[in-house]
């Protein structure tokens, strides 16, 4: 996993509220166990039309928003069904980050498990980020997750939440397992320490 420190990107804006896994990533998709072509199925139904054709009217398929790692959604981001393939599709097609006002329990730690940041902001910042992507399409915003801060154009500065373990994964590029791995000389040492067989 990518270690996540600071990031400046272009932010692409999503207003719709409760997008749920199926449509984040159709059930169609998930006959796969690795995180291969995900991407191809990022919001399939809104990004292809009927014929398969990429719909230009669809946020994602806009040239202005192509690189862009910071996804800015409505409230209730991923709810529905438990599924990793969701944050898989979103990290495989760029996206390294997504605020939002709230996300599903289950989405924001598959989404940390996996090296995407879920940023939870107050309504008020979200109808601010959605006025200025309004304003300006090509706006930047530099996630600082060490500070926990959003840095906006002007210089100001929105401190998120995040819990400490989560923050530290994020931060060094571990998985929950490859943390564990990394302090596997401690472990081992505890468990020789109370006499455990190893």
């Amino acid at each position: 996993m990518q270690k996540f420190e600071t990031l400046i990107s272009k932010v692409i804006p999503l207003s719709r509220d409760h997008v749920d896994t199926d449509q984040i990533i159709p059930a169609r998709f998930l006959k796969v166990t690795d995180k291969a072509g995900l991407a191809e199925g990022l919001f399939c139904s809104w990004r292809y039309l009927p014929d398969g054709s990429p719909d230009p009217d669809f946020i994602l398929n806009h040239p202005g928003y192509a690189g862009a790692k910071i996804l800015l959604a409505g409230d209730n981001f991923g709810c529905g069904s438990s599924r990793e393939h969701a944050p898989w599709a979103l990290t495989g097609w760029g996206v390294q980050a997504v605020i939002s006002t709230s996300f599903a329990d289950i989405f924001r730690n598959n989404a940390m498990k996996n090296g995407l940041l879920p940023i939870v902001v107050s309504a008020d910042t979200l109808m601010q980020l959605f006025d200025l992507s309004q304003k300006d399409p090509s706006f930047e915003i530099t996630i600082d997750l060490d500070s926990q801060s959003l840095i906006l154009p002007d210089g100001s500065r929105i401190n998120f939440p995040i819990d400490p373990f989560h923050k530290t994964c994020l931060l060094e590029g571990l998985d929950p397992l490859q943390y564990l791995l990394h302090h596997a000389a401690v472990i081992e040492a505890y468990e020789q320490a109370r006499g455990i067989a190893i």
